[in-house]
């Protein structure tokens, strides 16, 4: 699958590694030869959420007719395919697919990477996921916070299952977006599937400036659909509208505070490690923003480190990839490919959990958490960065 690259200043790398296939423009990481691959289970799955809370889930098929789509102009509306993870009092019900085969099949086909050809086309339909499908959603009227969640480029929003279906056990509405048009596959209610057009244009100059534009525009338009006065979800009266925040991986990432710029509901983001391609304004962005990446580092954050001027914090993760922040890392070891982590069976997606689930809790709830403020025994693997004491 392809992501951005956070290392401008490095040569950018031809086709390697991670789940949907690298274009040059995003790929993050040169990737070693994978060590020999362990036998793969016949079904990968999620981690059981950490939360009290059973999970529910559904899709809305959203269109936006203020505006053309911005990668295939002959489509004269957006349309945006969004999950909804969200509490359930739900004890049973059928599990939500985690891509269809179709979906499965193009991810995998888009990789071009050889090692992911022993897996079946269909190989990543058959994860396993924790949320009911359609669940009645529950919860008091405007007592849920709610979390966008936008993923890296060519990969779709199931790439954030596991993070989504955690924070909705934790009592959050979580609301992951596929950006059309710029992922391997997107399906839509009426069966089309809709492939990666954005894909022809990653040698663009402006490239990633565009993909980031684009998504600050989807990203309020959803907030509107979920929390305006004809909301398209029935479980819109539940969330809070004071208390919304975003979280992205890779460009996903990268979008965060440039939504959180022009959109002033969102009050606080995350970027897991996605470069950024448009640079933090010199007015600087003063609602709380973590950064969260793997240790190779990011020269467009050391940039941009001193525009963010409220609370914030940067973590690296010894150990990580790229895909670590999402559930790829994870389930390609389930299913026999080694793509060289560090981190070995549910710890990348475990870590993610249970960081991003700090930052919402303290800044969307006020609930102190010392695990930001210092390195945890419990984590080793996280070391804080201050760049203005050279520790990173």
């Amino acid at each position: 699958m392809a992501h951005d690259n956070p290392y401008p200043a490095r040569k950018r790398p031809v086709l390697v590694a991670a789940v949907a296939g690298l274009l040059a423009l995003t790929a993050s990481i040169v990737w070693a030869p994978p060590p020999a691959a362990a036998a793969a289970p016949s079904t990968p799955y999620l981690p059981k959420p950490t939360g009290p809370h059973r999970v529910g889930t559904t899709s809305l098929h959203l269109t936006d007719t203020s505006r053309p789509d911005p990668w295939v102009p002959a489509a004269k509306t957006r349309e945006l395919m969004v999950s909804l993870w969200y509490p359930t009092a739900a004890r049973a019900g059928r599990r939500a697919p985690y891509v269809t085969p179709k979906e499965s099949e193009l991810l995998l086909k888009g990789s071009g990477i050889k090692e992911l050809e022993n897996i079946p086309p269909e190989g990543l339909s058959r994860t396993r996921t924790n949320a009911f499908t359609d669940a009645e959603p529950s919860g008091r009227r405007r007592s849920l916070p709610l979390v966008v969640l936008s993923p890296g480029f060519t990969w779709p929003r199931s790439s954030l299952t596991g993070l989504a279906e955690d924070l909705a056990s934790r009592g959050y509405v979580v609301a992951g977006i596929d950006h059309t048009y710029e992922n391997f596959a997107t399906t839509f209610p009426d069966g089309r599937v809709a492939t990666c057009a954005a894909c022809k244009n990653v040698n663009d100059d402006d490239f990633g400036q565009k993909v980031i534009r684009s998504r600050a525009i989807d990203i309020p338009f959803v907030l509107d659909q979920l929390t305006g006065p004809r909301p398209k979800w029935k479980g819109s009266p539940l969330i809070n509208p004071a208390r919304i925040a975003m979280a992205g991986q890779s460009i996903g990432g990268a979008a965060a505070p440039q939504t959180m710029l022009q959109d002033s509901r969102v009050r606080a983001g995350i970027n897991m490690d996605g470069s950024m391609f448009l640079p933090i304004p010199k007015s600087g962005l003063a609602r709380p923003f973590l950064l969260m990446g793997a240790p190779s580092g990011d020269s467009t954050w050391k940039r941009d480190w001193e525009q963010l001027t409220g609370w914030k914090r940067w973590l690296v993760v010894k150990g990580a990839l790229h895909p670590s922040f999402t559930d790829y890392d994870m389930l390609l070891q389930q299913l026999g490919v080694n793509l060289g982590s560090g981190l070995k069976e549910t710890r990348s997606v475990d870590i993610t959990r249970k960081y991003v689930a700090a930052f919402f809790d303290l800044h969307l709830r006020g609930k102190p958490q010392p695990l930001l403020d210092k390195p945890s025994p419990r984590y080793p693997e996280v070391q804080f960065c201050l760049p203005s004491a050279k520790k990173c």
